[in-house]
């Protein structure tokens, strides 16, 4: 019926497959649970072969690291049900009870179906800019997101049909962070219903603010890459619709000259235990300029 699909690297996952194994057994439902490593090589990986005791779950070790995009392909190919459920290993189920039973609920729809996700305040405070562009940016109702379906696609925590899911990834070639723009875009290009509910996952491993800054700045350029290579046509992305209007109008040149007057005070903001999301956006939209 159900095929739990998560890809992890260099991740302790027993502790979430032994959830979903437990909510799939109570629910008596046809289901596997199918995890792989993209070649991290870790010392984890000694724990996560207890997965392979549990009740239909298995946990594969690659040999050589593919990427992103590839290990989830590689999981749908290696998926014996029609409808795949992808869950990032770093997140939990906000619900130990009701999670994948809600998501039983939407199995003989077509749509694409996005569950969402809650952050987990950290205790670390080197964390609070992942935290809050998570809390304030990310961690959105799904009436919310319904109203603009495809500005909030997250790969993190989905459900959808096989053949539909392999058919949009096989169209993503680049292995950058930050693919979930590139996906949306198609989604949206393709027509493809998309579907949120309130089914959410905790978020519990909170990237640190350099760290998350690096990743930031790639998932970006790989942004900017998609765009001009015409890879991303209809989208929903509010940062490269303020780019492409300054660009549009030869203003890239005069927005970094001004924005150059106080780097050292958004540079300085974003690293403090409460940043301002503005500046933060004006941090992006520079670096996309200066591309």
């Amino acid at each position: 019926m159900i095929s739990i699909l998560i890809p992890c690297f260099n991740y302790n996952a027993y502790p979430l497959v032994s959830k979903l194994e437990k909510q799939a057994l109570i629910l008596k439902i046809n289901f596997e649970i199918i995890c792989i490593d993209d070649g991290s090589f870790s010392s984890k990986n000694e724990v996560n072969q207890k997965i392979n005791l549990l009740t239909n779950a298995k946990f594969i070790e690659s040999k050589k690291n593919i990427g992103r995009i590839k290990n989830r392909i590689l999981l749908a190919e290696k998926s014996q049900y029609d409808n795949l459920l992808y869950i990032d290993v770093d997140t939990i189920p906000s619900s130990d009870e009701n999670f994948l039973k809600k998501y039983i609920t939407h199995l003989k729809k077509d749509a694409i179906i996005f569950g969402g996700c809650i952050y987990k305040k950290p205790e670390n405070t080197k964390s609070s800019l992942r935290y809050k562009f998570g809390k304030f940016r990310e961690e959105v109702s799904a009436s919310k997101r319904n109203r603009k379906p495809y500005k909030y696609i997250s790969s993190s925590n989905f459900l959808w049909k096989r053949d539909y899911l392999l058919s949009c990834l096989k169209k993503i070639q680049t292995t950058s962070y930050g693919n979930d723009y590139l996906f949306a875009s198609i989604l949206k290009s393709e027509k493809i219903d998309v579907k949120h509910i309130d089914n959410q996952v905790i978020v519990d491993n909170i990237d640190e603010n350099d760290e998350f800054i690096e990743k930031t700045e790639q998932a970006l350029e790989n942004l900017l890459y998609c765009y001009k290579t015409k890879l991303i046509n209809k989208h929903s992305i509010s940062i490269l619709k303020f780019y492409t209007i300054l660009n549009r109008f030869f203003l890239k040149k005069i927005f970094i000259k001004m924005t150059d007057i106080i780097m050292n005070i958004i540079i300085g903001n974003l690293k403090k235990q409460n940043p301002n999301l503005f500046l933060f956006d004006l941090y992006r939209l520079r670096y996309l300029c200066k591309l």
